[in-house]
Parts: structure tokens; C-alpha cells; sequence
């Protein structure tokens, strides 16, 4: 498959280390794998399967997760984690995501990334930093 297109689908493994904990990221106080980390590997799964695709110039940037986080995952065990295309809206994709350890799923969900234009993007993000520059010079002033 070599066009961007319903059905899509990327796959990513990896292994739970200790930054991974809940306990170590400081998202709770528990020695699973912590749901902002793996909301982070969903996020990159879809990202990796359609950004290959993509013209130069062109990324993709996520604007939403929907994500249940079913099962807890230990220390040392892998993860894998499927992004599949279930929609495309214009510059709008949106992936069905399920995740699993070597036991059970462990999450399932949504997530939507937008197509954009590199150069303009970081424009955007020069521009607005530059702003928060200048407002903070100004903060400090007052």
C-alpha cells in the first residue's frame, strides 16, 4: 500500500522500562505502565504508519486521544501497540487504536491527526514564541 488510504495500519513494540512506570513518570503511584506514556506510543504508532506516506513538506500533528487504558502492565514486559486508518476528512485522519501485553489488550481507542505543512507550522510556532517573548519582556517591565 503506498497511498494513504481506509484500512492502514502500523504496528509498534516495545519493552516497559522504568521511566515507563507510573511511578517514575509522576503520573501516579503505581509500577505499571503509566497512561501518558502509552497514549505517547499510540500517538507514535499512527504517526510513524502515515508520515512515511506523505509528500516532502508534510507532517501530520495529533489534536485528539480517546484512549480507555483497560489492563495495568509490569516492568519488563512488551507492548504492542496497532494504529489503523478508519477515516479521512479532508487533511483529517482518524485511527482506530488497540495496545496489548503478552497476556491481554490492555487499551483501545481513537486518534486523530491532522496533515499539515511543515514550514508553515513552524513558522507558526516561531511566531508565537516570539510573541510570548516579547509579552514576557513586558510582564517583567510592568
Amino acid at each position: 500500500m503506498n497511498a494513504i488510504e481506509i484500512g492502514l495500519k502500523s504496528e509498534l513494540t516495545f519493552v516497559v522500562k522504568r521511566e515507563h512506570l507510573a511511578s517514575s513518570y509522576g503520573s501516579g503511584l503505581v509500577d505499571g505502565l503509566a497512561t501518558p506514556v502509552l497514549v505517547g506510543f499510540c500517538e507514535e504508532c499512527a504517526r510513524t504508519g502515515v508520515d512515511r506516506l506523505l509528500p516532502t513538506g508534510q507532517k501530520t500533528v495529533g489534536t485528539a486521544v480517546s484512549l480507555d487504558h483497560l489492563a495495568p502492565t509490569p516492568l519488563g514486559m512488551t507492548v504492542t501497540v496497532t494504529a489503523t486508518l478508519i477515516g479521512i476528512d479532508g487533511r483529517r485522519l482518524t485511527f482506530e487504536i488497540a495496545a496489548r501485553d503478552e497476556i491481554e489488550p490492555i487499551a483501545r481507542g481513537t486518534h486523530e491527526r491532522f496533515i499539515i505543512d511543515s514550514d508553515r507550522f513552524a513558522a507558526k510556532v516561531e511566531e508565537k514564541a516570539k510573541r510570548a517573548g516579547e509579552h514576557r519582556i513586558h510582564t517583567r517591565s510592568s
